[in-house]
């Protein structure tokens, strides 16, 4: 980009010692702002992706890529709209389900949740239930045997454990000469989950799909048929298409539909974070300049005599562009070092900071997910390393473009 002598010239001047130690410090507090910001946008970058995935892959293996309900509610003759949404090739399972709210009761405690009915042999072919079970087993689920799979901490908040008894009661009920009496059954509890979302592990239940349809009267009905699909980004356009298949009295929906705002949330987040990072590194770039205008200042006398020897205004520019660029790559690469590594440990850090401070930073109870992961995207890395250091190089223009524009006499002056 610049000939030798702008080369040779400027890292010159940028090894040499400075009349002005004030210039110095500057220009030291500029690589470290640059790396500083580097360095958190691509951590922040990589705990923000950890998290999308963590939240995506956590809420699919429980909602599914995409369901299949009737406007009615309830879905009649479910086994020929299954057999009709396998026929698409990118279809990978399907499985039937009840789905409602219940209340459950044991030894005078009481907490509301949801309560999914199940076909132990076909929901793994739908979700990841069978590999977040911490005790039991999903095919303990037997028709009329009325066994429950809680929540870790829905078990936790009723104080049961395999084999304990519980209460599972209904808002659907009948009337007696005591009033409304609700519906509710008695469950043993034969296996306990855990998908690590409290949300989740606290208020979730899974049934026999046939004692759900005692439960809550659906006769040999179901609720819907949940889809796994072979891409799950690809769930819009492929409910879509299944749903025209299907014709009329059919609904099919998708997880980005049904946790749109969630997600949203997600990258509004996301990008207001990164905006108010990336002014780290436009504070660090403006002291760029800064020191550039000060190099200049102190360098006039220099510049008037290079100007003397025959330098063209465009070389003197080169000069103390360089001196900027080789600021803004060395801030820029030390803080891709440092975000590389922190963003690649993060996890193992969080936790020994966590036990050297015997604080808590996400609690369970709190937050979705209680640890912090990071997934290091190098399209993110060399993103923010291209504007960190596009940056750099912009903040030296007008810095040269003054330097550039020195007269020689009125420099030479007072010397």
């Amino acid at each position: 980009m610049f000939k030798p002598f702008e080369l040779f010239v400027g890292l010159r001047y940028l090894r040499a010692k400075r009349r002005n130690h004030f210039i110095s410090f500057i220009s030291v507090t500029s690589i470290a702002g640059i790396t500083v910001g580097v360095m958190a946008l691509i951590t922040v970058m990589s705990v923000m992706n950890g998290f999308e995935k963590e939240l995506r892959d956590r809420i699919l293996g429980m909602v599914s890529h995409a369901t299949i309900t009737s406007f009615e509610s309830r879905l009649e003759d479910w086994e020929p709209t299954r057999d009709a949404a396998l026929i698409d090739t990118r279809v990978l399972g399907a499985a039937p389900f009840i789905e409602n709210e219940a209340m459950f009761i044991r030894r005078g405690e009481l907490s509301g949740g949801m309560v999914r009915g199940i076909d132990p042999d076909l929901e793994p072919t739908v979700s990841d239930l069978h590999q977040q079970m911490v005790e039991g087993e999903l095919q303990s689920l037997e028709a009329g045997e009325y066994r429950v799979i809680l929540g870790s901490e829905l078990a936790r908040a009723m104080r049961v454990g395999v084999g304990d008894t519980i209460q599972v009661m209904v808002a659907e009920g009948s009337m007696s000469p005591a009033g409304f009496r609700p519906r509710q059954r008695q469950f043993e509890v034969a296996g306990v989950f855990e998908v690590g979302m409290y949300e989740y592990d606290r208020s979730h239940a899974f049934i026999h799909l046939d004692d759900a349809r005692v439960l809550y009267r659906y006769g040999e009905d179901v609720g819907g048929v949940r889809l796994k699909l072979d891409d799950m980004f690809t769930a819009r356009p492929v409910a879509r298409e299944i749903a025209d298949g299907l014709g009329r009295g059919y609904f099919v929906s998708d997880w980005t539909r049904q946790h749109a705002n969630f997600f949203a949330a997600i990258q509004i987040e996301r990008t207001v974070m990164l905006i108010i990072l990336f002014l780290i590194v436009a504070v660090a770039a403006f002291n760029i300049v800064s020191t550039l205008v000060m190099v200049v200042n102190d360098k006039r006398s220099d510049i008037a005599v290079l100007r003397t020897v025959g330098a063209r205004p465009a070389s003197v520019m080169g000069i103390f562009i360089v001196q900027g660029t080789v600021i803004g790559l060395v801030g820029t690469g030390l803080g891709l070092i440092l975000g590389i590594l922190l963003a690649s440990n993060v996890e193992q850090i969080v936790p020994w900071l966590e036990d050297l401070f015997n604080t808590e930073f996400l609690p369970a109870d709190v937050y979705y997910i209680s640890d912090l992961p990071s997934e290091l995207r190098w399209f993110d890395v060399w993103r923010v390393s291209a504007l960190a250091f596009g940056l750099s190089v912009l903040s030296t223009l007008y810095p040269a473009w003054r330097a550039a524009r020195t007269q020689p006499a009125e420099a030479l002056r007072y010397e």
